[in-house]
């Protein structure tokens, strides 16, 4: 069922590591200390080998804004997008002459890939994700990994029968506070982490005044109504990306406000998905037994992915909106000040990625932790089965609000042999 790690039943003598684990790995010595916490961000990248990944990129969108020209393991050896302006995009941006007008001609003509990114819209990601493994190629796709439970049940067909490697480009996942949460709950700092709170907040991003609900023609794209809760990873991420736990049920609510659609009103009505509502809130209950609020706001005064973890022991709070920094507390310590080690300086990444970057500096980590996955012929993090455990709860919230927040139970897409 996931990966179920818990600090439950540590003794005194842990406690006391667990507390000293976390001064250390908040003040500002420890974080300056090359032997220090960096050496504890996470794997490695593979400076010695000669191997070489053949990177594709799928859409000019969002999927312009990676790395992968910059990794020593990696060339982009194809690009392509429905449309010209973004084909030129993804040009441009990973100098690379091979371009398609689509997938499926890349998919036909192409001979010298062995991995995709594939960046195409939501509600396309599993069609896409599976035509590329069945032409053999490992793939990184953006959030969500699907958008339903038939689609997930059929990726994780797809990957246990090809063999292919699967990562979800989650941001969250790398975003540095979420990195220093992992690297604390590892080392039991929580104590026993009982409750998460974990929000996601783009206002209007998916109504009817965003320009990006729309095509350049006018025509509504995708993102037109979009229900919040089939997009849920980037707040699930810092669950299942924290404690390894996955949800086992979940309750959600949504609201809509008023929906007459008068000049200049937000509206979701007439969407493809016949989702009424504008945000959406939930309450999950997770495999190790714990408690996690889980929000997905496409209409608030608010913005940005962010999370607050409570343990028994300690907790840790993300900045919100520039109100405060990151914050923690440690039982009989009081509160203060986190300082954010500089992750991005660690030999997670090759030197040329050692740079500021998109969601909070994941966007280097995401290529380069794919890359490395290849290149070591291991599964990368954010695999196929914890990228479900974070998309799934949300596809089944949306099924909970439509029910007046019944509680449901949440299939587990689990590893063969868990």
């Amino acid at each position: 069922m996931g990966r179920r790690t818990s600090a439950v039943g540590a003794d005194e003598s842990t406690a006391r590591v667990s507390r000293r684990s976390f001064l250390e790995f908040t003040g500002a010595t420890a974080v300056l200390t090359a032997g220090g916490i960096l050496s504890r961000a996470g794997r490695a990248w593979p400076a010695e080998s000669a191997k070489k990944i053949r990177m594709a990129v799928v859409g000019g969108g969002f999927g312009a804004g990676f790395w992968w020209h910059e990794h020593p393991h990696c060339v982009v050896t194809g690009v392509t997008d429905l449309r010209e302006d973004r084909r030129k995009r993804l040009r441009d941006r990973y100098r690379c002459d091979a371009v398609y007008d689509s997938l499926e001609t890349m998919v036909k003509e192409a001979q010298d890939v062995d991995a995709v990114a594939v960046f195409s819209g939501a509600p396309d990601h599993a069609k896409h994700v599976t035509m590329c493994m069945e032409r053999g190629w490992h793939v990184v796709s953006a959030v969500p990994a699907c958008i339903g439970l038939e689609e997930a049940a059929t990726l994780k067909e797809v990957k246990e029968k090809t063999g292919r490697k699967y990562m979800m480009a989650e941001s969250s996942y790398y975003r540095q506070e979420c990195i220093l949460a992992r690297n604390l709950f590892r080392e039991g700092a929580f104590g026993e982490l009982f409750y998460s709170e974990v929000e996601y907040y783009h206002d209007e991003v998916c109504l009817s005044t965003s320009r990006l609900s729309y095509e350049p023609d006018g025509s509504k794209s995708w993102r037109y109504g979009y229900p919040p809760m089939l997009y849920p990873t980037h707040s699930t991420g810092y669950l299942v990306g924290v404690t390894g736990e996955w949800i086992s049920k979940v309750s959600c609510l949504g609201w809509h406000g008023e929906r007459r659609g008068r000049e200049g009103q937000p509206t979701v009505e007439g969407n493809v998905y016949e989702n009424p509502f504008w945000s959406q809130a939930s309450l999950m209950h997770t495999t190790g037994g714990h408690m996690c609020r889980c929000n997905v706001f496409w209409r608030c005064v608010a913005g940005g992915e962010r999370a607050q973890w409570f343990g028994d022991r300690a907790s840790l709070y993300m900045p919100n909106g520039g109100v405060h920094g990151a914050v923690e507390h440690d039982r009989g310590q009081g509160a203060r000040p986190v300082a954010i080690p500089p992750y991005w300086k660690s030999d997670m990444l090759p030197e040329p990625m050692r740079h500021a970057s998109g969601h909070g500096g994941s966007h280097v980590f995401l290529s380069a932790e794919f890359i490395n996955a290849l290149v070591d012929d291991r599964e990368p993090e954010c695999d196929l089965y914890d990228s479900l455990a974070m998309t799934v709860p949300g596809i089944v919230a949306h099924q909970s609000a439509l029910q007046g927040g019944k509680q449901l139970d949440v299939p587990q897409f689990v590893r063969p042999g868990a």
